[in-house]
């Protein structure tokens, strides 16, 4: 069995400034180790699929530090979506392109901004669900709750089927906290993660269903998929599909989706109070990155320095970046929050962090 891990890289998420800029969104940042998340998805990969058989789609303006960072893949496989339309044409554009190469194509779609602290666990589910995909199943990996979290959508489970995995009876909507403590202590919840395995002739057959417009398109694209000089004509095409995402346009309406269950450590690090989960943290709960970084008499702050001293004293859950050219200072709990930060630089036209 083939697979073809596909490692979404686009989008330019604001939660992390004044680390994560335009140019450097957060998957380009060394957040859950001293390695960019990029480069850490594409290593737990090994053992799973070859760099030949890893694709990489991302915007026009980040190629250049994709091919970069992550060398080994070969350059035809970093697949550049040319307007940013969300993840179903960003898909339809991979499964196209994969689906050329090889009919028979296993596609794992997988964030490239998210953690994975037990990488042979995530292997083991991966190849589950890619079982479970050939019998024509659209398949997602459900991660098991460690708390009731409202930040993340959730997947009801319904019948079950082979290697422990579910039909999926509802995705749901991200709920306050109370509903997200009973779906926790029902058992029949799991996290949505975004992460989909699947056929590209499912994948195919799912599109032209549900999203005829983008099918159609990439269907009239295919004698140029693996030739050069398609650039234009994707273009064209991309400029007319609808912005969507794969959930809304296919996910959440199809049949014939299974979810495969997952606990190996995952975290989608999505703000700058998550950075604990994923970092170690000292007696008193803090995270101090940078050798001349000082916490002292502090409990539960996260604090990135930038190689230039930087101290915090008598701090509590209090969030602390020095980005070089620009500080944040936020309460811990109010970390989503940092997009308002970013709003407003840009209505006062303060763009030159941006």
């Amino acid at each position: 069995m083939t697979i073809f891990p596909v490692v979404m890289a686009g989008g330019s998420g604001t939660r992390f400034w004044p680390l994560s800029r335009a140019s450097r969104p957060k998957q380009f940042l060394p957040l859950a180790s001293d390695r960019p998340l990029l480069v850490d998805t594409v290593a737990r990969l090994k053992g799973l699929a070859t760099p030949a058989r890893i694709a990489v789609v991302c915007g026009p303006s980040h190629a250049p530090l994709v091919r970069r960072l992550v060398r080994s893949i070969p350059a035809r496989n970093v697949l550049v979506e040319p307007v940013a339309r969300n993840t179903a044409p960003a898909i339809a554009l991979a499964t196209w392109v994969l689906g050329a190469r090889d009919p028979e194509a296993v596609l794992a779609v997988l964030p490239s901004d998210h953690h994975v602290a037990d990488p042979a666990q995530f292997r083991s589910v991966l190849r589950a669900a890619a079982r479970l995909a050939r019998s024509g199943d659209l398949v997602t990996v459900g991660i098991r709750p460690t708390r009731p979290e409202t930040g993340y959508g959730y997947i009801r489970t319904g019948a079950p089927l082979t290697d422990g995995a579910f039909r999926v009876q509802a995705f749901v909507e991200k709920p306050d906290p109370v509903r997200a403590a009973e779906y926790v202590a029902s058992g029949e919840y799991l996290w949505n993660g975004g992460i989909f395995v699947f056929t590209a002739r499912a994948m195919k057959e799912a599109l032209d269903r549900h999203l005829p417009e983008v099918a159609h398109g990439m269907a009239k694209l295919e004698p140029l998929l693996l030739r050069p000089g398609l650039g234009a004509a994707l273009r064209r095409a991309f400029s007319r599909f609808p912005s969507v995402s794969i959930d809304y346009a296919v996910m959440e309406k199809a049949r014939n989706i299974a979810v495969v269950p997952g606990d190996f450590g995952w975290s989608d690090v999505g703000s700058f109070a998550a950075i604990p989960e994923v970092r170690a943290v000292d007696p008193d709960g803090n995270v101090a990155l940078g050798a001349r970084t000082l916490v002292l008499d502090s409990a539960g702050c996260v604090v990135l320095g930038n190689g230039r001293t930087l101290a915090v004293l008598g701090m509590r859950d209090t969030v602390v970046v020095d980005a070089g050219d620009a500080v944040l200072v936020i309460p811990k709990e109010r970390s989503q929050d940092v997009r308002r930060v970013v709003e407003a630089l840009r209505a006062r036209r303060l763009t030159r962090t941006l």
